[in-house]
């Protein structure tokens, strides 16, 4: 069989780099990567990692999510704009204090996050609804199912790219389209450690000291500890997408992190919403101790068990 068309977004770093990186280098030639950035100026660890399948079954295209010409350019430039698999990564973070924002950022977040799926979708959905074959592909996010304190205008772009989905899923299904929703808790990004090296240098003087306090003192100070014992990495998440790409019937919502599942079930356990805002509020401000020392423990259990798995692979098993 011919290798599918497979077009990503945001590939300069992070997921999207280590999914283009892994799908080119795919032992059973299955796919034709077209990995796309914004700036093609960026291009150049992308093209690193590539190493041998460069301009063989990898290559580089400028696109960018948040302009509707560059999007039909990039797609018009593939033959007959046949596009097998789309995979909507592009991104931007913003956490903080909603007074500390402004209103034409959170628009850019909005712009890039959800609008940029949308576009992605409008333009290559007609062209599957023909063929009656795709797959569409969103990186999503353990916050399009849980809000999380501080993240109000992330999570609302990922709340609202779930409900895009949830809603196309239906329609995409009876044209043998699959959509499928990729969802991780936190990943060590350089996207990710931009978002809090900003954090870390922003004024909060618009907000008040309180609320400026529990931010620098309390958030960022236990998002490090969660991205420390929790966190996922670029090629993690690469893996679980390429298993959602390649079954046999790919699964709508994907998690890719299981501590997170029971996090993300509290709301359907609960209508009211009382039960998954008690135990969060719980959590931040009454057990703050408790939950840094099961991270440590957590952390101490991934790092045995990653050495485990070195130890299995070096003696030749699987």
């Amino acid at each position: 069989m011919a290798p599918k068309t497979v077009l990503i977004t945001g590939c300069s770093s992070g997921i999207g780099l280590a999914l283009a990186v892994k799908m080119a280098r795919d032992k059973q030639k299955r796919f034709k990567v077209i990995a796309t950035m914004r700036n093609l100026g960026k291009r150049g660890c992308l093209e690193a990692a590539a190493g041998i399948t460069l301009n063989k079954t990898l290559e580089i295209r400028q696109l960018d999510v948040c302009d509707e010409r560059s999007i039909i350019s990039c797609i018009n430039s593939i033959p007959n704009r046949h596009v097998d698999i789309l995979i909507n990564n592009a991104g931007v973070g913003m956490i903080g204090p909603i007074e500390c924002q402004t209103i034409e950022e959170m628009k850019g977040v909005m712009e890039t996050n959800f609008f940029g799926v949308v576009r992605m979708i409008k333009e290559v959905l007609p062209d599957m609804k023909r063929r009656r074959s795709g797959h569409i592909v969103v990186i999503s996010s353990v916050m399009g199912l849980q809000g999380i304190m501080f993240n109000d205008i992330y999570t609302a772009s990922k709340f609202a790219v779930e409900g895009f989905c949830e809603s196309l899923v239906i329609q995409a299904l009876k044209f043998n389209i699959f959509v499928s929703l990729i969802e991780p808790g936190p990943v060590v990004t350089e996207f990710e450690t931009k978002v809090y090296e900003d954090a870390e240098n922003a004024d909060y003087s618009t907000t008040d000291p309180e609320t400026a306090d529990m931010f620098t003192n309390l958030y960022l100070k236990n998002s490090k500890a969660i991205f420390s014992s929790l966190g996922q990495t670029p090629n993690d998440i690469a893996e679980h997408t390429l298993r959602v790409i390649t079954a046999a019937k790919p699964p709508f919502r994907h998690q890719t992190n299981a501590v997170y599942t029971p996090m993300t079930a509290l709301k359907h356990a609960d209508p009211t919403g009382a039960l998954m805002t008690d135990t969060f509020y719980k959590m931040v401000f009454k057990y703050d101790t408790l939950m840094h020392i099961s991270l440590k423990a957590i952390k101490v259990i991934r790092w045995q068990a990653q050495k485990m798995r070195q130890g299995v692979k070096m003696l030749g098993f699987r």
